[in-house]
C-alpha cells in the first residue's frame, strides 16, 4: 500500500476550490493508503482546537472518516496551524508528530519536517517563529476568546505578507547549510519537507553522500502528492 505525503493546503473559507480537492482526495486515493501524512499548513489560520468554524469542522470530519476507514493519519505544525493540539488529534483521530521526525517505511528512513526551521538566512521569520512557539506565549494567547484570537489572527496574517513581499527570494528558501546539519544528525539520505511552496526533487553530496531533498508544493491552483511506495518516492502534481 502506498503512504501519501501532502502539505500547505492553506485551507480556508475563501478558498473553497481547494478545500473541494482536498476533500475529493480523501474520499478517493488517500482511503485505499496506508498512512497520510500532512507535512503543515493544512489550514491557513488556526486559532485554536476550540474554533466553531463550520469550514474547519468539515475538514476535521472528512478527516475522522478517513482514520475510521483504517488509515493512518499523522500532521507536523506548520507555520499557519502551530497550535493545532490535542483535541484537533482527538477528533480527527490523527497523530500529532515531532518536527522533524524520521519515519521508517517499507525499509527507508526518511525525515520529514515542515521546513521553516530550515530557512535560517530569514532571520526576522526565525525569531518569531521561536516566539509563537513558547508554551507560554501559546497559552496566553488561546485564553484569549475567539474574537479577539480572530483579530490578532488577522494582523498576523496581513504582516506576515507584508514581510514575505518585501524579502529577496533567496532568503524565503532553505538554507544550503542548514539542510546539510539535518542530514548529518538525522543520519539519513532522504528529507521531505514543505513550507516553501518551491515543489522539486533535489539531488545533493553530504560529506560524500548521496542525499535527495524532495519539496511538497501548495494546493493553490493545483494539489501536490508525494506517493511513497516499496519501490520509491514519485512527488507528482495532482491537476484541479
Amino acid at each position: 500500500m502506498t503512504a501519501l505525503v501532502v502539505s500547505d493546503l492553506h485551507l480556508d473559507p475563501a478558498r473553497p476550490e481547494i478545500a473541494a480537492q482536498f476533500r475529493a482526495f480523501l474520499l478517493g486515493e488517500a482511503r485505499s493508503a496506508r498512512a497520510l501524512y500532512v507535512l503543515g499548513d493544512l489550514f491557513e489560520v488556526w486559532i485554536g482546537d476550540d474554533d466553531p468554524e463550520p469550514h474547519k469542522r468539515a475538514v476535521i470530519a472528512d478527516l475522522r472518516a478517513l482514520t475510521d476507514a483504517g488509515v493512518g493519519l499523522y500532521f507536523l505544525h506548520g507555520n499557519r496551524d502551530f497550535l493545532l493540539g490535542a483535541r484537533f488529534c482527538e477528533e480527527t483521530g490523527g497523530e500529532l508528530l515531532t518536527d522533524p521526525t524520521v519515519v521508517e517505511l517499507y525499509g527507508r528512513r526518511v525525515l520529514v519536517t515542515h521546513g521553516d526551521a530550515l530557512c535560517t538566512d530569514d532571520g526576522p521569520y526565525q525569531r518569531l517563529r521561536a516566539l509563537v512557539r513558547d508554551p507560554r506565549w501559546q497559552a496566553q494567547f488561546l485564553a484569549l476568546s475567539i474574537g479577539q484570537r480572530e483579530v490578532l489572527a488577522r494582523e498576523a496574517r496581513a504582516g506576515s505578507q507584508a514581510h514575505t513581499g518585501a524579502q529577496p527570494a533567496m532568503l524565503m528558501d532553505v538554507n544550503a547549510e542548514a539542510v546539510a546539519a539535518v542530514f548529518r544528525s538525522a543520519r539519513v539520505d532522504t528529507i521531505v519537507h514543505g513550507h516553501t511552496h518551491r515543489p522539486g526533487v533535489h539531488a545533493l553530496e553530504v560529506d560524500g553522500r548521496r542525499c535527495t531533498r524532495i519539496v511538497t508544493g501548495d494546493w493553490y491552483t493545483q494539489g501536490s502528492c508525494l506517493r511513497w511506495q516499496p519501490s520509491g518516492l514519485a512527488l507528482e502534481a495532482l491537476p484541479r
